[in-house]
């Protein structure tokens, strides 16, 4: 069974965040590296799990589209909101307060070698997290991400989006998890690229028409992570 250091970042600027993701990243490629002549996994690797609240910040994966960004470089400097197009998969999307942002930094040789199944088990983490506030959320073919349906099963509702790479198995990025997230910046863009009038964006306050405890879900996301990953999670404090 793995270990992972978990690190609560409290608020962070996306640049900085982003600094200390690709260091971490980079110390777990070179151990591998170092280590190529032992066999995958009989060396302890330094997984991380990073859970982060960035100011308002759109990032724009690799295959994304700038036509899906509404606003010009003036109106965003003027809302106060930073753009960073980023190595990750998928298209535009927002980051931002009372959202949990969470950046698994992990080494999938010493986990399993599947990329989708890896996805699958971010959403997983979710989907458990959210039952326990007891919400039904899905995944929807073709589409990834967590969604929460109407009572017809007809029209979906976003919860939490997800982008990621990988670098010799190695992974960065990961999911921006709506809580309280003010949903008025997702107004300012085609979220994901998504454009479909039967799927929109929501956040947990909304589905349950009250503020949340931000370290509550952080503590709920942490136990599921562990579990679904079959990992032991170790705490780091810094400083």
């Amino acid at each position: 069974m793995q270990t992972v250091q978990f690190r609560d970042l409290g608020q962070m600027d996306y640049q900085a965040a982003w600094d200390l993701q690709t260091g971490l990243h980079r110390n777990l490629v070179d151990k591998k590296l170092n280590n190529k002549h032992l066999q995958l996994g009989s060396y302890p690797q330094e997984h991380q799990l990073l859970l982060v609240e960035h100011p308002p910040v759109y990032t724009l994966g690799k295959s994304g589209s700038m036509d899906h960004l509404l606003l010009s470089e003036e109106e965003m400097s003027s809302r106060g909101i930073q753009f960073f197009p980023i190595n990750r998969g998928g298209d535009i999307t927002f980051h931002g307060p009372g959202q949990v942002v969470g950046y698994p930094i992990l080494d999938l040789d010493c986990f399993f070698t599947d990329v989708h199944r890896y996805v699958r088990n971010i959403e997983e983490v979710i989907i458990r997290t959210l039952a326990e506030y007891g919400i039904a959320s899905q995944r929807i073919q073709g589409y990834t991400g967590v969604w929460i349906a109407d009572a017809a099963g007809e029209r979906f509702r976003k919860i939490c989006a997800i982008g990621v790479h990988l670098s010799r198995w190695v992974t960065l990025h990961g999911w921006a998890f709506n809580v309280n997230t003010p949903l008025e910046y997702f107004d300012y863009i085609v979220p994901c690229g998504i454009a479909d009038e039967d799927k929109t964006v929501t956040s947990l306050a909304k589905e349950l028409g009250r503020p949340v405890d931000m370290q509550e879900v952080k503590e709920k996301i942490k136990r599921h992570f562990a579990e679904v990953f079959e990992c032991i999670i170790v705490e780091v404090v810094e400083g």
